[in-house]
């Protein structure tokens, strides 16, 4: 079974494939949700949305918990191992930046963890990630905390060998799959990876 959070940011554009799933929403996720997925829990403190729907999960608002990390939390009780986030992006740029550190909670936690933007897809790697079928997409690559280290690559139009990413830099960014199968291996430290699906509008 696959879990689903759906955040109160950035509403998702696109088709949510929810089959042999658990949905969980959080708060004000319910504006842009209802009526596109299937909803099995409610879960959060509703200061957003501004009502309890029933049969919700109610928490205090001063808590020390976001709405993300208790939904993650009940998946993960639950068993669920492979879980995307929908709503995560825009607005603030603050809750952007939590839901990025739900991703590292998650995997290491041992769940496959996927966040969804209208624009990109963001998982948790290490070890070797591959990306197949992606020649023409745009990977950027970051350390989770201080540093990370790509042992090798392949695959990519700037290749990526015995190379250390570190917090403070931007060395990782824009590079550009150039093979029908690309790769690296982070022997050391853990990795955000973004793949840009859709260019935004600057």
């Amino acid at each position: 079974m696959k879990g689903i959070i759906l955040l109160n940011g950035e509403p998702y554009r696109g088709e949510i494939d929810a089959d042999n799933s658990f949905v969980i929403y959080c708060d004000g996720a319910l504006r842009w949700a209802k009526g596109k997925i299937k909803i099995d829990l409610c879960a959060g403190d509703f200061d957003s949305l501004g009502f309890v729907p029933e049969n919700a999960a109610k928490y205090p608002s001063e808590k020390n918990e976001t709405d993300g990390e208790i939904a993650l939390s009940l998946l993960l009780e639950r068993g669920i191992r492979r879980i995307e986030l929908y709503g995560g992006g825009g607005g603030r740029e603050d809750h952007f930046f939590g839901n990025l550190q739900l991703l590292y909670a998650g995997f290491q936690r041992g769940a496959k963890m996927l966040m969804r933007t209208n624009y990109t897809d963001i998982t948790c790697v290490s070890g070797e990630a591959v990306w197949q079928g992606k020649s023409g997409t745009t990977i950027s690559l970051a350390p989770v905390g201080l540093r990370a280290h790509i042992m090798e690559s392949e695959g990519l139009k700037y290749p990526l060998k015995d190379l250390t990413l570190k917090a403070g830099s931007c060395r990782g960014i824009s590079n550009v799959v150039c093979a029908d199968r690309a790769r690296i291996v982070c022997d050391e430290g853990a990795l955000f990876a973004f793949e840009v699906r859709e260019e935004g509008k600057w």
